[in-house]
């Protein structure tokens, strides 16, 4: 791979995973109901629309989850592995590009709940009881995250360790679940290091 073609891969990979995040961003934000009227929620809603309102004609709700949402971020994170893989010249099979690319999903919605948590965290030492949609939104997407862990490890006098909980356990998953799943599917490492 020569430069030009690193440089490609790095300008459309960084184009289409801002629109993934947006896309996986939409899906997180029903499954943990959070408030739609939030400006940022209100965002991700307009630019996803267009290349949902389609695919939710076909394609319904199972079970109260965004299907659709989640089905085109899988296939955004397939095109976006497929183009990589063009360049790099490496043989896949559509099966394996979808495997991937679900991997590649999870990998980001762990992400997308990390970076929750740390806005909230950093928001409820710096401003607490804000109300900028940010973080409200941090809230809500880290809410549902920190509850199970609020139960295990208790109340400090007033300072919540639920965090620090959760993101040990994102950090495990990430760190050593996903990469010998990532292996076991013969995912190339090019492609580890998108996600």
């Amino acid at each position: 791979m020569n430069a030009l073609s690193g440089a490609a891969i790095f300008v459309v990979q960084t184009l289409v995973s801002l629109y993934l995040v947006i896309v996986l961003l939409r899906f997180v934000l029903q499954l943990v109901k959070a408030d739609f009227y939030n400006p940022l929620s209100q965002f991700a809603v307009r630019a996803t629309q267009p290349l949902l309102k389609p695919i939710r004609r076909i394609v319904p709700s199972i079970a109260g989850l965004d299907t659709s949402s989640l089905l085109l971020a899988i296939v955004i994170q397939a095109l976006l592995m497929a183009f990589v893989m063009l360049f790099v010249n490496l043989g896949y099979t559509p099966l394996q590009l979808i495997i991937w690319a679900i991997i590649g999903i999870t990998s980001l919605f762990l992400k997308i709940f990390w970076v929750a948590m740390i806005v909230m965290v950093i928001v409820s030492w710096v401003a607490p009881n804000s109300h900028n949609p940010a973080a409200e939104l941090a809230y809500q997407i880290s809410e549902p995250v920190l509850a199970p862990f609020r139960k295990l490890v208790p109340n400090l006098g007033g300072m919540d360790i639920s965090p620090i909980f959760a993101f040990l356990a994102i950090q495990v998953i990430q760190a050593y679940a996903m990469p010998p799943l990532a292996d076991y599917v013969g995912m190339p490492e090019i492609l580890w290091r998108l996600i």
